[in-house]
């Protein structure tokens, strides 16, 4: 789902996306536009005003203005007076230190969990996984973001650390998958949401080997294909 930038012609827009466990519609708005921002859905440098990104989800601008309110205290966006706000650059080194950061964590982590995890608790996240697949079939990177940042900090969850999980997630935030756009175009996303399926098959069946093998391989994309520009 693409958001219509300041100053660009009215697009048709979709409802705005339904998060679980989300109260409101600042919360629900602020994880979408979080999600068109890892994406490449929302530019660097960019302005886009509170009232034409209320347009696009079909809400009122406060709670808009407020979720980018929000997301200009986790640094992720400037204010412009009296325009709105701009996407904050991330820089290719900044890229490649959260990508190195989160294989120092994630990948051993979720290798241990093929030992340890509850084979329920596991299976609890195949639905996130085949909402992630199915994002993909659908071309909805809002979609398969949100979809695969709830798989992958469920993921985490399970190992029992709160704060290695909100690390992670912050991480996340300031990530930019900008090949995207051109794996939806080519047709391969669905071939890397697949490997979520794979992961947890591999989970289920205690293959240390597969786990590591295809987290490796994931965490790859977010600094090979999946963060080049278009």
């Amino acid at each position: 789902m693409a958001v219509q930038r300041t100053g660009a012609p009215p697009a048709t827009a979709p409802d705005l996306p339904t998060l679980g466990g989300k109260s409101s519609y600042r919360e629900r708005v602020a994880d979408a536009l979080r999600a068109a921002l890892i994406a490449g859905e929302l530019r660097p440098g960019e302005v886009y005003s509170a009232p034409t990104l209320a347009a696009r989800f079909g809400v009122s601008a406060t709670p808009v203005r407020e979720a980018m309110l929000d997301l200009v205290k986790e640094g992720l966006v400037d204010t412009v007076p009296n325009k709105g706000f701009r996407v904050t650059a991330v820089s290719e080194r900044q890229l490649d230190e959260y990508t190195h950061v989160r294989a120092l964590i994630e990948i051993p982590t979720v290798v241990g969990l093929a030992g340890t995890a509850d084979p329920v608790s596991l299976e609890a996240l195949r639905p996130a996984a085949r909402e992630i697949v199915g994002a993909a079939v659908a071309g909805d990177l809002i979609a398969y973001v949100e979809a695969d940042t709830r798989f992958h900090l469920g993921l985490l969850a399970l190992a029992g650390n709160a704060h290695l999980v909100e690390v992670v997630g912050d991480l996340r935030k300031r990530s930019r998958l900008y090949g995207l756009t051109a794996l939806v175009k080519e047709g391969r996303l669905l071939a890397s949401a697949q490997e979520h399926l794979d992961l947890l098959d591999a989970l289920v069946d205690r293959d240390e080997r597969a786990v590591r093998e295809i987290m490796t391989c994931h965490l790859g994309h977010v600094r090979g294909l999946w963060a080049a520009h278009d």
